[in-house]
């Protein structure tokens, strides 16, 4: 008999739901239309577990391609198991490592645990969830127990993960219990009786595991497994991740970068994003591809895109502000009316203020960033004046720029003191300031001679410039 003939029309509408953008196993979206169409038979709603190491405090976009699959099973009146890895934590998920991962205490992760839960919330309803900690369970199995658990595979088994299988060949060392964690995370599926997992791709060998494990321990009906891919961040390149912070987009983020990070993503992440981050049907979906082939610009198509998700996670009001921030500031190349006022002092270098407001992560960075022309100061009627490594902060009320998004005004004051700087008479200067320096021996030189009239403390800074002037 045709098993496709059995299975109602609803529940295979669910499944195709469920399944876009995703690999079910085994099976397909029949075998998960099965399960659906059987839950609802037995009156008794599925268990979908979610693993969780909270190895930071803070979640992004990457995340919510898996919460949004849970809310989706939510809708459809299943259970969702979040598992806190108090315990796998403690050992890091060696998943797509090329080194061993540094483990978490105790205090790390339900600090962390907390922080995500609260971040979730604006996707899934948490209150309606089932919330566990591996810890409880995994920390109290005696010897015996664990032996048993690790008996259910081989060396050779486990060596066939790749990410395992490459750092032998490339001679890097792998620690015992970096074995144990896809263990643990198996074991975790027979103790919730899960019967769907969900996990990015990179979970293939742990969720698959988790079958196994539940056959061995007696269950007759092993979890389905459902994998979703990893989203990549903003250069369309790298997996999103903390990591690059220039490419990652954060649940809080402030509506104004979220906006403007999600605007500079590739063309050819438009899909992509649309497929993962949104609710828009397959229809939809399907007219933004056509779309895109015929000729529109792929611009106005991000606008919507980002509207859409600015609005999931920071509300109607916040995607207005950052739709109009964007405009303002990208396309018609302005300048943010409401800057952050920064104290700098007199005569600071240029890379160490970008390091103190946190627009860079590094002084390779900054150099990088200047060197690219990433970097600008504007003076009070928004002028531009020239930035090139090594450039100190020689006027008042300047506004620094750094990439497309971060702006800062700058309120100089005096380095001894701290009194601000009111006014730098010209006279104080044997030389032009940097907005007016004079090229000699090609090179551009700025001279601060400061006498500040509160604490009559001299300020005095010189710099030559690394970058040859054009002749």
């Amino acid at each position: 008999m045709n098993t496709k003939l059995e299975i109602k029309e609803e529940f295979l509408k669910q499944a195709n739901i469920l399944a876009r953008g995703t690999e079910v196993l085994p099976g397909g979206v029949e075998e998960l239309a099965m399960k659906l169409q059987k839950a609802k038979e037995n009156n008794k709603p599925l268990r979908v577990k979610l693993g969780m190491d909270p190895t930071r405090p803070d979640l992004h976009l990457g995340h919510t391609v898996v919460m949004r699959k849970l809310k989706e099973f939510q809708k459809l009146g299943h259970k969702i198991v979040l598992i806190v890895g108090g315990a796998t934590a403690m050992v890091g998920d060696p998943s797509g490592k090329s080194e061993t991962r540094p483990s978490l205490t105790k205090e790390e992760v339900d600090e962390n645990a907390q922080t995500y839960f609260e971040q979730m919330s604006k996707v899934v309803d948490i209150k309606n969830a089932e919330i566990v900690n591996n810890a409880d369970w995994l920390h109290k199995l005696s010897f015996v127990e664990t032996l048993k658990l690790s008996s259910q595979i081989t060396v050779a088994q486990m060596l066939t993960r790749d990410d395992f299988a490459k750092r032998i060949s490339e001679n890097k060392p792998i620690s015992v219990h970096e074995f144990f964690y896809p263990l643990m995370q198996a074991y975790d599926s027979v103790v919730v009786d899960a019967d769907i997992e969900l996990g990015g791709t990179d979970q293939r060998f742990n969720v698959l595991l988790g079958r196994e494990i539940q056959s061995a321990y007696g269950k007759k009906h092993p979890q389905m497994v459902i994998l979703l891919p990893l989203l990549e961040g903003t250069d369309g390149v790298i997996k999103m991740s903390k990591s690059y912070p220039e490419h990652c987009i954060s649940i809080n983020e402030n509506p104004k970068d979220m906006f403007g990070k999600l605007m500079s993503i590739p063309d050819g992440l438009i899909m992509r994003y649309y497929t993962l981050l949104t609710n828009i049907s397959d229809t939809e979906l399907k007219e933004i591809e056509s779309q895109l082939k015929s000729g529109v610009n792929p611009r106005d198509i991000k606008l919507k895109l980002a509207y859409i998700i600015t609005e999931e996670y920071c509300g109607k009001d916040g995607a207005e502000f950052g739709k109009n921030e964007f405009i303002n500031v990208v396309s018609n190349k302005g300048i943010p009316e409401n800057n952050p006022e920064i104290t700098i002092n007199l005569g600071a270098d240029i890379i160490d203020v970008l390091q103190e407001l946190k627009f860079v992560q590094t002084r390779g960075e900054a150099k990088r960033l200047i060197q690219g022309n990433g970097v600008k100061l504007y003076d009070i009627n928004k002028q531009e004046k020239k930035v090139a490594i090594g450039t100190v902060i020689s006027e008042i009320d300047d506004i620094l720029k750094s990439g497309k998004r971060n702006f800062a005004k700058l309120l100089v004051v005096c380095p001894h003191c701290k009194k601000p700087v009111k006014k730098i008479s010209s006279s104080k200067f044997d030389l032009p300031p940097i907005n007016g320096a004079e090229a000699i021996s090609g090179k551009e030189i700025v001279y601060i001679d400061y006498t500040c009239p509160c604490c009559s403390k001299k300020t005095v800074a010189n710099f030559k410039s690394i970058t040859e002037t054009d002749h």
